[in-house]
């Protein structure tokens, strides 16, 4: 695959629809169209009071164009926003990328909180902070945002402060970017895992595990050598990882392979 530059100056949808394409999943124009259409109708919802007008967003955007959570929710295509944008199925990020760039066109802020494994939105109207299930609109409590965080990390982590801040354009990206990696590994799809990988390590490059979870994509590619390289990187940075050990028997392992070229 090409090259494809990440740089900070990245914008939404447009970053998000050209990595699509880049990655072999979708086409951006037609996305794009797509989006054109949706941020002009979406005006015909502003109204004076904001409470009212983030009401009908939700409305419109969930009864009137049937967004909803795709079936097969951890698919490249529910972490697709091309997708997501065309077909009006898509994961917590997607969705949740939609509603921040719908609510801007009606003069309201939606920002994206990224809990472990889930994105939630959260809202501030007249000085009431809310937060919102963006699969489907209903707002969630604290008790609610708790049991997300357990349901990932276990029943005895807790909800921390540093949960609940929102996320910049650049995480809320590099999720999403993490999100298609995940389902280009359940497809096989390991090229294109290899290249979500290569680009989050662009931004990432202090980032240890991605070398980890590449040396495993590039294992099942018949890259020997770059597997040993990445395994060899995370072993010398990360000393005392829990899985170091593990990661020097599978090092060793792979060490005795014949290199395959490609």
């Amino acid at each position: 695959m090409a090259k494809y530059l990440l740089n900070d100056a990245v914008s939404i949808p447009e970053t998000a629809f050209e990595l699509s394409e880049h990655l072999g999943f979708s086409a951006s124009k037609p996305a794009m169209w797509a989006w054109y259409e949706m941020a002009g109708a979406v005006l015909s919802h502003y109204v004076v009071d904001q409470q009212a007008r983030l009401q009908g967003l939700f409305n419109w955007f969930y009864n009137d164009l049937g967004f909803c959570a795709r079936d097969n929710y951890f698919s490249i295509e529910a972490a697709d926003l091309s997708y997501c944008v065309l077909k009006r199925q898509g994961n917590s990020t997607t969705l949740s990328i939609l509603l921040i760039l719908l609510a801007k066109q009606l003069d309201l802020t939606l920002e994206a909180i990224l809990l472990p494994g889930n994105t939630v939105l959260k809202s501030q109207v007249n000085g009431v902070v809310k937060y919102h299930d963006p699969l489907t609109g209903s707002e969630l409590n604290r008790h609610q945002l708790h049991a997300l965080v357990r349901g990932e990390m276990g029943n005895a982590a807790k909800l921390k402060p540093s949960h609940l801040k929102p996320a910049t354009l650049k995480r809320l990206i590099s999720r999403m970017l993490h999100e298609l990696k995940a389902g280009c590994i359940v497809n096989q799809k390991f090229e294109s895992a290899m290249e979500c990988c290569n680009l989050l390590l662009q931004w990432h490059p202090d980032d240890v595990h991605l070398n980890r979870e590449r040396a495993f994509i590039a294992q099942q590619l018949g890259c020997i050598k770059v597997a040993i390289s990445d395994l060899q990187h995370f072993i010398d940075l990360s000393p005392h990882d829990p899985v170091i050990e593990l990661v020097k028997i599978q090092l060793k392992e792979l060490s005795q392979h014949t290199q395959v070229y490609h």
